[in-house]
């Protein structure tokens, strides 16, 4: 049984980057856990201490639900600033996440992409990796960057930094219990053409099966795999 750990900056980006390919694994007989570092929401008043809690907690509901639609058995939440984390010491959140690679030593890791356009997520991936460093007797297998859809593709700056995917999972036989996990963030859905919309993760499935020739897919950036 393999351990899988996906580290998302906010709530929904779990689903969004590999809700399809976390209920592969789990139909698979593997166990997957969820860390969400980012609170949500309180990026959307200009003072923070303004957002209702009760919205906060209704957000943590909403994942809650989601990670069990596609089987994750458990979700931790760690209440950091919504789009707010260079406030922070990076410090500070890769030693969090080290708590959490410790607790549950996963043998495969997914996270945001380095050349996100949401700052979170580009702070993710660095606190990600360096909690990852190959030190002492256990580490990380495997380590994907996945795209977070209104965040990798809205990064006009090309090159290096842009999504370059080399590894594609077939979910036509899991999209619809990504989609449904996705319906239980009420708050965060959006209507198409945006990409964070059913029908825009539909679509953006669809593209990468044509890159491939399935039907439906997510696309991954290796980063690191030991054998």
């Amino acid at each position: 049984m393999r351990r899988v750990m996906v580290i998302a900056a906010h709530p929904d980006d779990e689903i969004l980057g590999c809700g399809g390919t976390i209920r592969k694994y789990i139909d698979s007989g593997d166990s997957a856990q969820c860390v969400i570092l980012g609170e949500g929401l309180t990026s959307r008043q200009d003072n923070r201490d303004d957002t209702d809690e009760a919205c906060l907690e209704g957000l943590k509901n909403q994942a809650k639900s989601a990670a069990r639609t596609v089987g994750y058995s458990e979700v931790f939440f760690n209440d950091f600033p919504d789009n707010r984390f260079d406030s922070m010491s990076i410090l500070n959140i890769t030693r969090t996440i080290e708590k959490h690679i410790e607790r549950f030593r996963p043998d495969i890791v997914y996270t945001h992409h380095y050349g996100d356009l949401n700052k979170d997520h580009r702070l993710t991936f660095e606190a990600v990796i360096t909690a990852c460093r190959p030190v002492g007797e256990y580490s990380v297998k495997e380590i994907y960057c996945f795209e977070t859809p209104s965040s990798t593709e809205w990064n006009f700056k090309y090159g290096e930094n842009s999504f370059k995917p080399n590894v594609f999972i077939d979910i036509e036989d899991t999209i619809s219990m990504k989609l449904e996990a996705l319906k239980c963030y009420k708050s965060e859905i959006r209507e198409f053409p945006h990409p964070r919309s059913i029908k825009g993760l539909e679509v953006i499935a669809e593209r990468w099966g044509l890159v491939v020739g399935r039907r439906y897919v997510e696309a991954f950036e290796l980063i690191r795999k030991v054998q």
